[in-house]
């Protein structure tokens, strides 16, 4: 959608610097779904994206990541890895259509996988900050807590006050932890702190 409401065709070639897309973030494996809705600057490199997905997600950053389009593997370079260099491409370059889709790895060792979709190509709105999230469900699971399988086995032991770790994993969730919950007016106050 343009900025008065009106989808962008397809089959347009957008103007990078005047153009957002919208996409669409999905936690792989976990259920009830995690997902996420941000509006990002289509000019943005993926280095950049990155850092407004894993606050939007609710990631904390301090692990490693890639991007994998097509089989190519965007991420930090290393001599002895086949990946290309993130911070010398650009969001539109690599997802310039409504449809395109990537997977975003979070975290090796838990392995975080993301669906990202682009929605929508949109006009930007001068009146508005990007990155910016505008939809999502539910919360992230904890850093370090093992993964989906691991996650699934937190959530279960929480629910149970008769499990006998129910009680270790209250000590170590965050305080005020909630997996039913979602605050785009937080993420965007931390979006917009970066």
């Amino acid at each position: 959608m343009t900025s008065r409401g009106h989808l962008r065709s397809v089959d347009s070639s957008p103007d990078a610097a005047a153009t957002v897309h919208q996409l669409k973030v999905t936690l792989r494996q976990v259920r009830p779904p995690v997902w996420r809705r941000v509006l990002v600057e289509s000019s943005s490199t993926l280095y950049k994206l990155s850092a407004a997905l894993e606050t939007a997600v609710g990631w904390y950053g301090g692990h490693l990541h890639t991007f994998d389009v097509d089989r190519v593997v965007y991420g930090q370079p290393d001599p002895d890895w086949d990946v290309r260099d993130e911070r010398k491409v650009r969001l539109g370059d690599v997802l310039a259509r409504v449809g395109s889709k990537m997977r975003w790895d979070y975290d090796f060792g838990d392995g975080w996988e993301h669906d990202v979709v682009v929605e929508a190509i949109v006009d930007r709105d001068p009146k508005l900050r990007y990155p910016r999230c505008v939809a999502g469900r539910r919360a992230c699971p904890p850093e370090d807590c093992g993964g989906p399988y691991g996650y699934r086995e937190l959530l279960a032991a929480l629910d149970d006050p008769s499990d006998p770790r129910h009680e270790e994993f209250v000590e170590w969730v965050p305080p005020g932890f909630d997996p039913a919950r979602f605050d785009a007016g937080e993420i965007n106050l931390m979006l917009h702190q970066r």
